[in-house]
């Protein structure tokens, strides 16, 4: 206690002089800025307290009015001391930096220490306001010492300011009433931009608009203003704004600029560096949400830097070519940069600390939203004023066409005249021509008829003359086991007519049993009939086959089920077929169709015979071809699809597969007709054919076929 009394009293008597050698801020009755009678000391370990500082030999003394300090983790302590030569004893400091994440206040008076602690709440503060205000309480002509314990995961500007309750409050207000009129021409210019991209659709004026809230949104919250009015209860979400909001700023500032300037045509090499800025202002968003504090925000001056060298090189550039919309947009961004350029003198204390040099950073973002606006404008008249001059042109153009028409339309008259005869001659050369084509058309489609009849005829000669064959086989030995059987029953009659014994004759009938192998006899028989029963079958079931193929008594259309015509198809081609081809049927369960099942068979069959063609032509007519066969359905179609390992077709032959005479087999082996035939008849019955094909390894046709016909045609 002593020990201090000696302080004061010393103090006392030589009020000039400053217990730590450094000038005190003499406050005489205005506002003034202390920042250069400040002193400040960096505590890395982030553990001194008060009574280590006070005897540290390390502060620094500050040169400027607003000091400024690195990004660091490190906590800073400032010292300074006030000598009051005012009729005032309450005084107020006003750090006028609100984006500090601590900030303790410590005055030593009395031998005693007084701590107020800012890191609360906004709610909580003593003094409703964003920025952070300090009662300081020196009587008149006494001198006061004081410390200041600051921390933020930004670089910190302290914009140190001493006044009277009444005089910082005045200066508080007028603070707020110019921030008011910034924000509202920043939200002026959002809506009424907001409104004509409503009318006009030009993405141009979404991008301005959201440039302009982001940029909006980071001033005001660098300023405090969002935490004092909006997010007062969430420090948190305040703390993650002041990087995400620039970030968003510098991403829709990098993209209007590509839109508006139309770097990517304008500018193709420039173009590309505009995405390393918008990365590196993705980063530092993405760095501050996943909690990296001070690499976000180093990462957004990186990011701001490489914007404003790549947003000069791209606006001076296309600005020496005479493009207008860069013009603007230069001196937009030129305003932007000064303002922030000179905000920037003024916290290193080149520009004085005024209300000029206070809103300069505010002043050049009001107007570059302001000039930017103009430029949309700007460039929207003149898009209005080219096409009204395309326009112009176009109608003159027109008139032209007009005229130079009206003089065309007399020559064509005379030359239609002139033609109009001519072919009334040529058409009924054509007409005559065409009656002969029809003939030789049904002669051709007739041969094509009597090609596949040749070849049904012989597949089912072949196909039948197997089972017929293997009755006639059998009857020779069943007429002989017959006759066998009709005698041994009339040796039973007389044995059992005479007058032996029972026990004779049950001797002799045994004897007479095993002397015919009665019982060989009875399977011989069994055996005989079942092979004469499966001939049969199998007759029938080939003439069943060939009467669902041809369909010989169906005339309208009908419903047709596409797996049973695909099996009576397979009957008929059974003998092409042969043991050497496997044949693998995926059939599903499929509704029946509207049809005319004859002819679908008959483009079966087309399709089946060449698909048996290639896999013969690649196999030579051995083992190794494969041929599948399967069905599917959806709620509209039916799809059967044929597929063969054959040869394939090339891009050329698929093409032309479906032209009238084309053919790739020898000649006497096709008329080409076939496919023709077949695709016209899967065309009326409104249907569709895919092909797919790689030669050397098969091809796959796919039939869609509709369950139900739109229009019914009566003639196909």
């Amino acid at each position: 206690m002593k020990k201090y009394s000696l302080i004061l009293f010393i103090l006392y008597l030589f009020p000039s002089i400053n217990a730590f050698g450094q000038a005190p801020a003499i406050f005489k009755g205005e506002n003034i800025v202390i920042g250069n009678h400040v002193a400040i000391l960096e505590d890395p370990t982030n553990r001194l307290i008060l009574n280590d500082v006070r005897s540290s030999k390390d502060f620094v003394l500050s040169d400027v009015s607003i000091p400024n300090l690195q990004l660091s983790g490190s906590d800073f302590w400032l010292r300074f001391s006030v000598k009051n030569d005012s009729d005032e004893e309450h005084l107020i400091l006003a750090l006028q930096y609100p984006m500090l994440s601590t900030c303790e206040f410590y005055s030593i008076s009395d031998a005693k220490v007084q701590k107020l602690n800012y890191n609360v709440t906004f709610n909580n503060r003593k003094y409703k306001h964003q920025n952070f205000l300090f009662d300081l309480y020196v009587p008149p002509g006494n001198i006061e010492t004081y410390f200041l314990k600051v921390k933020s995961s930004e670089q910190m500007v302290l914009p140190l300011i001493l006044g009277t309750p009444k005089l910082i409050a005045e200066s508080l207000l007028t603070n707020d009433l110019a921030w008011g009129i910034f924000i509202g021409l920043i939200l002026v210019m959002i809506i009424y931009n907001f409104f004509i991209y409503l009318s006009v659709k030009d993405p141009n004026y979404i991008y301005y608009v959201l440039y302009s809230l982001f940029i909006g949104l980071t001033q005001i919250t660098l300023s405090g203003y969002t935490y004092r009015f909006i997010l007062f209860d969430y420090p948190d979400l305040n703390h993650l704004g002041i990087v995400i909001f620039p970030g968003l700023a510098g991403i829709t500032g990098n993209l209007f600029m590509m839109n508006f300037l139309q770097t990517k045509e304008n500018t193709p090499k420039l173009h590309r560096f505009i995405y390393i800025s918008i990365l590196l202002y993705s980063i530092a968003i993405l760095l501050r949400l996943l909690g990296y504090d001070r690499e976000s925000f180093r990462t957004i001056d990186i990011a701001a830097i490489a914007t404003v060298i790549i947003t000069f090189t791209v606006s001076i550039s296309l600005s020496l070519k005479g493009y207008r919309p860069a013009k603007l947009f230069l001196l937009a961004f030129t305003m932007f940069f000064t303002g922030l350029l000179l905000f920037v003198l003024r916290n290193l204390g080149v520009l004085p600390y005024n209300d000029f040099s206070n809103y300069t950073k505010e002043g050049g973002i009001a107007l570059d939203v302001v000039l930017l606006a103009f430029a949309l404008a700007d460039k929207f008249n003149s898009f209005k004023k080219e096409k009204e001059r395309s326009q112009e042109e176009t109608l003159q153009a027109l008139k032209e066409n007009e005229r130079i028409i009206r003089e065309q339309n007399v020559m064509l008259e005379t030359k239609v005249n002139e033609r109009t005869i001519e072919l009334i001659d040529a058409n009924d050369e054509l007409s005559q021509t065409l009656i002969d084509l029809k003939e030789a058309e049904g002669q051709l489609v007739e041969a094509e008829k009597m090609a596949s009849l040749g070849q049904l005829t012989a597949g089912i000669a072949h196909e039948i003359n197997n089972p017929i064959n293997f009755v006639t086989s059998n009857i020779t030995p069943l007429n002989r086991d017959i006759d066998i059987l009709i005698e041994f029953i009339g040796e039973m009659e007389k044995i059992g007519l005479s007058e032996l014994s029972v026990e004779q004759k049950q001797k002799l009938i045994e004897e007479q049993k095993e002397e015919l192998d009665y019982d060989y006899l009875k399977i011989e028989i069994s055996q005989l009939l079942k092979g004469i029963k499966e001939g049969a079958s199998r007759t029938s079931e080939i003439v069943r086959g060939l009467r669902v193929f041809s369909r010989l008594d169906e005339v309208d259309l009908k419903k047709a089920d596409m797996n049973e015509g695909l099996d009576s198809t397979l009957i008929i081609i059974n003998n092409l077929l042969s043991n050497k081809i496997k044949l693998e049927r995926v059939y599903s369960k499929i509704p029946l169709i509207d049809c005319y099942p004859g002819k679908l068979n008959q483009v079966f069959l087309n399709i089946i015979s060449n698909a048996i063609f290639a896999i013969n032509k690649k196999f030579n007519d051995g083992e190794g071809g494969i041929l599948t066969i399967s069905t599917t359905s959806n709620e509209r179609s039916v799809f059967v699809k044929i597929k063969d390992n054959g040869i394939g077709m090339n891009e050329l032959t698929r093409k032309k597969i479906f032209e009238p005479f084309f053919t790739t087999k020898d000649v006497g082996e096709g008329t080409g007709l076939g496919m023709s035939i077949a695709y016209n008849t899967i065309q009326r019955h409104q249907g569709e054919i895919q092909i797919h094909s790689t030669p050397g390894e098969g091809s796959e046709f796919i039939l869609e076929l509709p369950i139900v016909f739109d229009n019914v045609e009566e003639d196909i």
